[in-house]
Order: structure tokens, then C-alpha cells, then sequence
């Protein structure tokens, strides 16, 4: 099984074009499915079939895994099968038909307005490092992108005269974002003041880089932003997402359309970026219990 897992893996990289996390993730996930067969001396070409999975899948269950890591699961193992029946190295899927568990929704984590103006005044901008900082998070707020994207920035990526910045999302799909005034200011502060201070060699394409020079990875940003919401005296529970759904909430909150919202968030389907709406009717509703004398 080994052999067509990194075959499988090798045609989503190649010719999907899937993220490094994502691949990654299937190829986890697979490698798991294949230790479990191992482990029952099940042959996955020969004892491909529905039941096997589903045991598969109760196990997981009985070993106390979240219905999101199931449901995960399953779409590996459907895509997995759906790709070796097109290969012809299997004639039958034995996967068809069967539907994911039902994920409860879970709205995501946003700031407020004066949380976000409170996180974005923490970097010391006097440091090469707070110029970056400060670039970074303006740059989230003001752009929504998600921070793999953030990171992968190029200096090209970036046009801070005509105010907006070029991105690969899933799929490595390209999208044009703009940039407000502010960030891109700070992103000019950083490019002009910080930046030069950080990088080793003039060969550096990365636009975020850490104080060894190298392109700054998603771990190293998780860590500024956990430190700043520390310093800023948010309790809200902080993941590198909350200003990209705060962006879109706040968008949504001030009259912008879901059409464009979804355009920049770089959502392939609009039921994605609905949910967004649902947060927005919880905070009015939440803002009219406060405020109304009748509610």
C-alpha cells in the first residue's frame, strides 16, 4: 500500500497542486488506514471493501476521535480509492456511498474592533523585529489572507503604489487582494527600515523573514501573535486565523457583500464563507440584548 499511497500524494502535489499542510495530512491519514489493515492482516487491495472501513472508522470513534478527524479521515481514504479505480489498479471503489459523520458548526473566534485596534498597537516599531510585527498584522487585518499565505509573501507579491498584494491560496490559485492605507504604509516602514536589518543576503526573495534571515515559518508567527494578545490583555482564546475571521465579520458588519468577501478570502465555495453571516446575526443579537430596554 505504501507504494501507491506516495503515488497518490505525488498526483495531488503535481497535478492538484495541493498545499504542503494538506499533502501532509493525506499522507498521515493513509498511513494510518494502511496500520490499522497491518494490524487486522487485511490486504487493502483484496479486503477493499465497505465494511472494512467502516470498522476503520468505528475504531477511531471507540478510540475517542473527534468527528472532524473522522470525517477527515474518510475524505482521504474516498479520494485515495476514487484515484486507484481511475489508475485501474482497483475495478471496484469500495467507498462509494459513504458519507462523512455530520460536523457540528462551530462559529469562529473573533475580535472586536477595539481588541484588534489593541492588539495592533503592541510591536515596538523602534525594533527591526516590531516593524515586522506591526507590517504583519496590519497586513492580516487589512488583507484577511490566511497566514500560509502570509508567509509565502515574496517582496514581488507585493505593489504598495497601486495598494494591492498578490497571493497562492489552496490549490496554489492566485488572487489580487487589496491593501488599505495603513498596512500598507507599515508594510513600506518594514520594507524601507526593518527588513534590511533582518535579512543576511540580498538574494532573500521571502518579504517575512526571522532574525536568522529565513523566511518566517507559520510556528515562529503563531508565536508573535500568542505574545501580543498577551501584552494587549485579550483573554479571548487567539489562533493565527482569528484576524482573518475578524476581517471578514468586520466586513460583513459594515455592509460589504458576501460575494466579495468570498472573493477575498479565496473561498472556492460561498457556503464557506456563510458562516461568516451567522457570526454577524449572533453579535447583533447579542448587542440588542445589551442595549434594548424591552429584551
Amino acid at each position: 500500500m505504501e507504494s501507491y499511497v506516495n503515488e497518490f500524494i505525488n498526483y495531488l502535489a503535481v497535478e492538484r497542486g495541493l498545499a504542503q499542510n494538506t499533502l501532509e495530512s493525506y499522507g498521515r491519514d493513509l498511513r494510518q488506514f494502511q496500520t490499522y489493515l497491518q494490524n487486522s492482516q487485511l490486504d487493502f487491495l483484496r479486503n477493499s471493501n465497505r465494511d472494512t472501513i467502516l470498522n476503520y472508522l468505528n475504531s477511531l470513534q471507540v478510540r475517542g476521535r473527534a468527528v472532524s478527524t473522522i470525517s477527515r479521515n474518510l475524505a482521504a481514504i474516498k479520494s485515495f480509492y476514487q484515484y486507484l479505480v481511475r489508475e485501474r489498479h482497483l475495478e471496484k471503489d469500495p467507498a462509494v456511498n459513504l458519507e462523512s459523520p455530520k460536523l457540528e458548526k462551530k462559529l469562529p473566534k473573533i475580535l472586536s474592533i477595539t481588541e484588534v485596534e489593541e492588539l495592533l498597537k503592541q510591536p515596538n516599531t523602534s525594533q527591526p523585529t516590531g516593524l515586522r510585527d506591526k507590517a504583519m498584522l496590519e497586513l492580516l487585518y487589512a488583507t484577511g489572507i490566511r497566514v500560509s499565505e502570509l508567509i509565502s509573501l515574496n517582496i514581488s507579491d507585493v505593489n504598495l503604489d497601486m495598494g494591492y498584494i498578490k497571493c497562492y491560496g489552496k490549490g496554489a490559485k492566485e488572487r489580487i487582494v487589496p491593501l488599505g492605507s495603513i498596512a500598507a504604509k507599515c508594510v513600506q516602514e518594514y520594507i524601507g527600515k526593518g527588513r534590511a536589518k533582518l535579512v543576511r543576503t540580498y538574494e532573500e526573495a521571502s518579504l517575512f523573514v526571522n532574525h536568522h534571515g529565513n523566511r518566517l515559518t507559520r510556528q515562529g508567527f503563531w508565536k508573535i501573535i500568542k505574545k501580543y494578545a498577551m501584552e494587549a490583555r485579550i483573554t479571548k482564546a487567539i489562533t493565527p486565523h482569528t484576524l482573518r475571521h475578524s476581517f471578514a465579520t468586520h466586513l460583513l458588519e459594515n455592509g460589504a457583500d458576501l460575494r466579495s468577501v468570498q472573493e477575498m478570502l479565496g473561498h472556492a465555495d460561498i457556503s464557506t464563507t456563510q458562516i461568516y453571516t451567522h457570526v454577524t446575526k449572533n453579535r447583533l443579537k447579542e448587542v440588542y440584548d445589551k442595549t434594548h430596554p424591552r429584551a
